[in-house]
């Protein structure tokens, strides 16, 4: 059998298996993923007795990988937009850029300073001095006062 053949016998339900499993957009993906190993091992296949189940565990495997990329921009935690000072937008801009993406990530998503270096290939350090300088600038932007 070509490759050809075999692909337009076996992607309908490997799509339906892996879109029911994940959902359209992922499935889709791992899909794709599944369908690209069997061009590069197409010869292996050849050999399997169910190589459809062998792509389907593909599959699974490219959704972990999926799921690991798609982990560094959590959603925020709570439905719809909070209420926020009106002039915020505004001083938000008035941000350098990795100070802004610093001051986003940690106080908006709630990710941890560790997480926020990671991110964005910078020092712990970095980050902490970034988050300082940011605050600073927003509490005079916004004529806030630091109450002990």
């Amino acid at each position: 059998m070509s490759f050809e053949t075999f692909v337009a016998e076996v992607t309908p339900r490997l799509r339906a298996g892996l879109v029911a499993a994940y959902g359209p957009e992922t499935g889709q993906d791992a899909l794709a993923e599944s369908l690209a190993y069997a061009w590069e091992h197409r010869e292996r296949l050849e050999a399997m007795d169910n190589p459809a189940g062998y792509l389907y565990r593909v599959g699974q495997t490219s959704v972990r990988r999926i799921n690991k990329r798609h982990g560094y921009l959590p959603a925020p935690p709570q439905p719809g937009l909070p209420q926020v000072e009106p002039g915020l937008p505004g001083a938000l801009e008035e941000l350098s850029e990795t100070q802004r993406t610093c001051v986003l990530l940690v106080h908006a998503f709630g990710w941890s300073k560790s997480e926020t270096a990671e991110l964005l290939d910078i020092s712990l350090s970095s980050v902490r001095t970034h988050l300082s300088r940011a605050m600073e600038k927003l509490r005079t932007s916004l004529e806030v006062e630091l109450h002990d």
